[in-house]
């Protein structure tokens, strides 16, 4: 085996030393996630949460500012529609990421968002871990990190999660958790809607009829994330969540004013800014696949805090379970001779089951099905 430098070695060492097997399924089993570690008291983290140096984030001082598109009037000028329809033309082709203020939603509706979820996981973990599962299908899902059991996955991140399917069959009003059930189903309703807005903009921006990818169903399924990132107390040795880039056609995520989400923009980790109020957009991996690369979805990552919890809700807009032999392939108006398709067709099943295996690594989950 070799090594390129003493910190690798360091870390082949420690890697030898323990059971990561007994180490995570003991984690596991506690269903308690990350926040259970915090409210032990522990001053050290876990070797199954400790990056190989190589994966650590590093930091990377940068003059580029972020995007950020304001949505007001956008269907009542034409030509302000036209400027707004390039605005997110370009963040999507050059970012694949911005941020849009006067989206819309009511502050009132994203604030509580937040209180709710937050609400979640800071309760009594005998009350939220009767929703911890990892079986496949399930609508309403709390966990740590989905992938910790995945080989390909380099540590586990920082990091615990809650989990809808939310269209196009939610789950019951029984079925979800008393602290954010109500304000959840709020949220969805009106980020929906967004949505819909969003994914005109974006056909228009190809090129296609305004309405273009709406058919194709793509504001069909929605699905939402709430990620819980404790207090850590060696930031510098993990991740909050690990360099990846999102499956679905677009991301619209909600985060409070802690920060810490992070993308690569011209090989350079770029801070997005918590602005009140708005909402980060980003393209995921099925749109850039339909574009034929004409929109790119982008590696991101969220670095750990030492002195506060952060909390995040992240609505995706994708491809329902119910949906999965549905093909996908390059849209038939972009290609042409001159811009041949650049990956080969594949279901949602395909994709999806080589995401859920390889788990969050670092590399793109497209890199299969390019030509």
């Amino acid at each position: 085996m070799s090594v390129s430098n003493t910190n690798d070695f360091e870390a082949n060492k420690v890697e030898k030393s323990y059971d990561k097997m007994s180490e995570l399924t003991a984690f596991d089993e506690t269903k308690a996630g990350v926040k259970g570690l915090v409210d032990a008291g522990i001053t050290k983290i876990p070797q199954i949460f400790i990056l190989p140096p190589k994966h650590r984030a590093v930091t990377c001082e940068t003059n580029f500012i972020f995007p950020v598109i304001d949505l007001e009037g956008i269907n009542e000028d034409a030509i302000k529609h036209k400027e707004i329809v390039d605005k997110v033309r370009d963040a999507s082709e050059t970012w694949g990421f911005f941020q849009v203020v006067n989206h819309g939603i009511p502050t009132s509706i994203l604030d509580k968002t937040l209180q709710g979820t937050r609400q979640f996981f800071e309760q009594d973990n005998e009350v939220k871990k009767q929703y911890y599962t990892r079986k496949i299908g399930k609508k309403v899902v709390y966990v740590s990190n989905f992938d910790l059991y995945s080989s390909c996955v380099p540590a586990a991140s920082w990091r615990d999660s809650l989990f809808f399917s939310m269209a196009p069959d939610p789950p019951n009003p029984e079925e979800f958790p008393p602290a954010c059930g109500e304000i959840l189903r709020d949220l969805s309703k009106d980020v929906t809607k967004l949505g819909v807005s969003l994914l005109e903009l974006l056909s228009e921006g190809l090129g296609l009829d305004r309405c273009h990818l709406i058919d194709m169903d793509c504001a069909k399924g929605l699905s939402v994330l709430g990620n819980y990132y404790p207090a850590c107390p060696q930031p510098e040795l993990t991740m909050g969540t690990i360099q990846h880039s999102d499956g679905g056609y677009i991301t619209v995520l909600l985060q409070d004013q802690i920060g810490g989400l992070q993308v690569l923009h011209q090989n350079q980790w770029v801070n997005v800014p918590p602005v009140p109020g708005s909402l980060v957009v980003n393209i995921g991996d099925f749109l850039q696949l339909m574009s034929n690369d004409k929109y790119v979805s982008v590696e991101h990552r969220v670095i750990a805090n030492e002195n506060a919890s952060r909390m995040s809700v992240a609505c995706f807009f994708g491809i329902s379970p119910w949906e999965s032999h549905k093909l996908f392939e390059p849209i038939a108006e972009l290609i042409s001779e001159d811009n041949p398709p650049k990956y080969r067709a594949t279901t949602a099943k395909e994709y999806r089951n080589y995401a859920l295996s390889k788990g969050l690594d670092g590399t793109s989950a497209l890199s299969p099905y390019k030509i």
